[in-house]
């Protein structure tokens, strides 16, 4: 789920920094850019780990600014296809579940990955959501987010960027986990207790 990735990195560093020292300067630089942003088939940015070296100190003509090579190690989150994780319901329409991990929310479930043989039904609680409920042994289990969710990551994809983007849509989300709960052990925690 976490991994620690070593990045080279160029980085330009603005004259107001120079006053500081060096490592801390190029550290609160490091978190500005790679921090809490999804870096393309590597994954979400947690945190800088730690910083391997720094080399350079350049200033160019008609710049201020002094750049530096820089390596450093950078936590990633990047679930494997397999993994199984826990997480809280986000929302739930007709088209499937949305989850939630507190600090990454593009989890979705979509039906067909539901459990077999599962309905929606319209949520009593929520007006603009729907509630799944598994049917297992003439019985009804619903998700309604009490409980955690366990599920299976399915796959992990980073869309492009879209050019256009209408008004209506929902944002744009560079890393997108499909996961499914049709599976022993997966779903609400209730469920299996």
């Amino acid at each position: 789920m976490f991994y620690l990735s070593l990045i080279e990195h160029t980085l330009r560093l603005p004259p107001h920094l120079l006053s500081l020292p060096l490592n801390e300067a190029i550290r609160g630089e490091l978190e500005g850019l790679f921090v809490d942003k999804v870096i393309a088939n590597l994954g979400l940015g947690i945190s800088i780990y730690d910083i391997r070296s720094i080399d350079g100190g350049f200033i160019y003509p008609s710049e201020g600014a002094s750049t530096y090579t820089v390596k450093f190690r950078l936590v990633v989150f990047r679930p494997f296809v397999g993994e199984v994780i826990t997480a809280r319901l986000k929302e739930s329409n007709a088209e499937g579940l949305r989850l939630s991990l507190g600090f990454f929310d593009d989890i979705y479930v979509p039906a067909p990955l539901m459990p077999v043989p599962s309905r929606s039904e319209p949520d009593p609680e929520n007006k603009n959501q729907v509630r799944w409920i598994w049917m297992f042994d003439e019985q009804e289990y619903p998700i309604d987010g009490v409980d955690e969710i366990r599920f299976q990551v399915h796959n992990v994809s980073y869309p492009s960027i879209p050019l256009e983007q209408d008004k209506d849509s929902k944002p744009f989300a560079p890393m997108v986990i499909k996961g499914s709960l049709d599976a022993d052990g997966l779903g609400p925690i209730s469920w299996w207790i």
